[in-house]
């Protein structure tokens, strides 16, 4: 006798989804690290889109699952938050890449590379949490939530670092106004992995 799990399937292709949208996402910033690393250089933003390539068509392919599937491993409003907040991540990356390549003149002697790390790191923390949804292990996730809060909490302290530099009187109007939009895209991307890592958090909450 087949069972209904036999019939409809176990829904367990969201997990893998879900897991190639948190890839994308990493990947995108990964690449932002690198760019960063290799400022004396035009940008090349392939990578960039590449990864929003990939993280929209995961977006996509979820949306799909959705509506073909009877059955689903955790509550559909909650695959479809965690896939927004996946898709928000390398969206926000792109944003910095292409204005940073635009800007690149004008950003000499300006490290932005610092943060991009520690937005690489939260990304990384995000693609570990999405992986670890399957077990649904509330300690071991509340472990890698409280690793996502600390990376937030000490880019906004860099923030108030960036603050010293653009009143410092060392820059240039056009540096200032630059520096402060560059930093808080950064900013906006760091808070974007956060949302992400808290709707992860949230779902194992409400299931374990």
């Amino acid at each position: 006798m087949f069972s209904l799990q036999t019939i409809f399937g176990s829904g367990q292709q969201f997990y893998t989804l879900l897991d190639e949208a948190a890839k994308a996402a990493y990947d995108s910033t990964q690449a932002l690290h690198a760019m960063m690393k290799e400022s004396d250089r035009q940008p090349a933003l392939d990578a960039f889109k590449l990864a929003r390539l990939r993280e929209r068509t995961a977006s996509e392919k979820i949306g799909q699952a959705l509506v073909d599937s009877f059955i689903t491993p955790i509550e559909r409003e909650d695959i479809e938050s965690l896939g927004s907040a996946l898709y928000k991540i390398p969206k926000q990356v792109e944003k910095f890449a292409d204005r940073y390549s635009l800007a690149l003149q004008h950003l000499h002697g300006i490290d932005f590379a610092p943060r991009a790390a520690m937005l690489e790191q939260a990304a990384a923390v995000v693609v570990d949490m999405v992986h670890e949804l399957k077990k649904m292990n509330i300690d071991r996730m509340t472990a890698l939530n409280e690793k996502l809060r600390a990376l937030e909490n000490e880019a906004d302290r860099l923030m108030l670092e960036l603050y010293r530099d653009i009143y410092s009187g060392r820059l240039d109007n056009l540096q200032m106004f630059l520096l402060k939009e560059f930093f808080e895209i950064l900013e906006k991307a760091i808070d974007r992995c956060r949302e992400a890592g808290v709707v992860a958090y949230q779902i194992v909450l409400k299931n374990s």
